[in-house]
């Protein structure tokens, strides 16, 4: 049985998308973002298409980055917008201009809060698609009283301001940049959100837990940690702990440290430092084992 989802249009009024009427779902990204959006729509629409979209922000124009498919209910979660139509000509003129009017506006921004004395960085300024709403992006380690700063962007700009807050993060990824690796960071190149992520993964991958060399570019852990913890986990199954004692060539060692990708451990006494193939050194330890059942 199909049920309708409910969005909020220009009016502000509560409107309903009935599957009748919008027989379509099509998924659509925002400014080469990365993360994709559902959208309710009346026609199917080709991959690449940019279209007019009705957002909680105001009117926008994105890009169809998946083909049209059937309404699904169950792939909608809470409301969901309607696709209001293809962007004509104009409305890709219009965002064009807007841009332009984005970073004058932005200059304004910031000298206003030189002048005010803010502790605030400002990122980004964009305005949506009807000019009736300009958003300016920021970061603050702490919270701002921006009353003063709305009042004079209200007086210059003469239409509807809106201050968004953005932790480091995020930040980082609309900022971008290079990461340790060389590569691109992974928040502004394909993450479309964050999970969290925390020291103990340092830890299960026996890493220094020297956190200025294990933080990105927002000063945070690295995301990476998280993508190769599960990794590390499965390849670290069955070995024994950092710290324990193993019998190597009928001495005993101190297991002081283990290269699980290079499969190499580290042991010591106080006579010697080996380092040891885990296959050299699991081996001695299954003989050790059968030595004790036999006996």
């Amino acid at each position: 049985m199909m049920t309708k989802q409910n969005f909020t249009g220009n009016s502000g009024r509560k409107e309903t998308v009935n599957p009748v009427d919008y027989p379509y779902m099509v998924y659509i990204q925002f400014d080469e973002a990365k993360k994709t959006y559902s959208f309710a729509a009346k026609e199917q629409f080709r991959t690449g298409t940019y279209v007019v979209v009705e957002t909680i922000r105001g009117q926008e124009i994105g890009k169809v980055c998946v083909p049209s498919i059937p309404f699904d209910p169950a792939k909608v979660k809470g409301e969901i917008k309607p696709v209001l139509r293809q962007a004509s000509q104009e409305d890709l003129d219009r965002k064009e201009a807007n841009k332009e009017k984005a970073v004058k506006s932005m200059k304004i921004c910031q000298e206003c809060i030189t002048r005010l004395d803010l502790d605030m960085h400002l990122i980004s300024c964009e305005y949506t698609l009807d000019r009736s709403k300009v958003i300016f992006t920021y970061a603050s380690d702490d919270r701002v009283d921006f009353r003063g700063l709305l009042k004079d962007l209200a007086a210059q700009l003469g239409c509807r301001i809106e201050l968004r807050q953005v932790g480091p993060r995020n930040k980082a990824k609309m900022v971008g940049g290079i990461g340790n690796c060389g590569m691109e960071c992974c928040c502004s190149r394909f993450m479309s959100d964050f999970d969290t992520v925390s020291i103990n993964m340092a830890k299960n991958q026996l890493l220094a837990l020297n956190i200025s060399k294990l933080s990105g570019q927002c000063g945070k852990l690295m995301c990476c940690l998280r993508f190769e913890n599960d990794q590390y986990t499965e390849l670290k199954k069955g070995l024994p702990k950092v710290n324990s004692y193993v019998t190597y060539n009928g001495n005993k060692y101190r297991l002081s440290s283990m290269n699980v990708l290079q499969k190499q451990a580290k042991i010591e006494n106080r006579e010697e430092i080996l380092f040891v193939p885990f296959d050299e050194l699991w081996a001695d330890r299954e003989k050790e084992d059968e030595t004790t059942e036999k006996l």
